[in-house]
């Protein structure tokens, strides 16, 4: 897959629509639209990067820390008790972009391992509703004031 029909390059340019939970100049958060729970959160490099070892040592951290702030958002806005990241690496990775899984974690949510039961979100309002949360989230959680996790 090119760079011209990457389904995230199509997200991260607006042609193609997403329920956007964090949007920086380096990197956009968006609800995976097959997530493994609610809130289930992919965030990619604005620009297109295939691999891991393709991305820039610079953005590794900002990735990263922006994983840790959608953790947070997922634990004060849908009550999550965890998380779980993933970054696939050519190897079961369904969109040849980088992109890292932040998926909001309960105990006994029923997660064993690597074998995802993917669902659907009801439909886009239900989606839409859950990015608002996310995204009412993270501003707060950025605020001076505000408690981080």
């Amino acid at each position: 897959m090119s760079p011209s029909n990457c389904i995230f390059d199509e997200i991260v340019s607006g042609v193609r629509p997403a329920h956007v939970v964090l949007d920086e100049p380096d990197l956009l958060a968006f609800l995976d639209v097959h997530p493994v729970f609610e809130g289930h959160t992919l965030i990619v490099p604005r620009d297109h990067v295939p691999t891991l070892s393709e991305l820039p040592a610079a953005q590794m951290g900002p990735l990263l820390e922006a994983g840790r702030r959608v953790s947070a958002a997922q634990r004060a806005a849908l009550g999550a008790e965890g998380t779980f990241f993933a970054l696939n690496d050519l190897v079961s990775q369904s969109v040849p972009h980088l992109h890292l899984h932040v998926i909001p974690r309960r105990r006994g949510d029923g997660l064993r391992g690597f074998f995802w039961p993917r669902t659907r979100y009801r439909d886009d309002e239900t989606a839409e509703s859950v990015a608002e949360r996310l995204r009412s989230a993270m501003r707060r959680l950025a605020e001076p004031d505000g408690s981080r996790s």
